[in-house]
């Protein structure tokens, strides 16, 4: 596993070994890989909303209704697994 050296700022610190400190996490180690860990599930649940914006103004306007649009939503929620 590659090791990292890395300078905290002081809040960040105290944040980290309160962490270790309320026994949530056994090293400080575990709580930076847990919180680069989010980061990376928000960054990449930002992507996929991201892609679908560009995909919904690619397709441009509709002569659908509101009940049409939010019904045309929901099957490709399903179909992509989202719903």
């Amino acid at each position: 596993m590659p090791r990292q050296t890395i300078t905290l700022t002081e809040p960040n610190h105290q944040w980290l070994q309160a962490r270790v400190d309320s026994g949530e996490f056994k090293t400080q180690t575990e709580a930076v890989n847990d919180a680069l860990r989010r980061a990376r599930e928000i960054e990449n649940g930002v992507e996929e909303i991201r892609a679908k914006l560009i995909r919904a103004e690619q397709r441009g306007f509709t002569d659908m209704t509101p009940d049409q649009i939010l019904e045309q939503s929901k099957k490709e929620l399903r179909a992509d697994g989202d719903l």
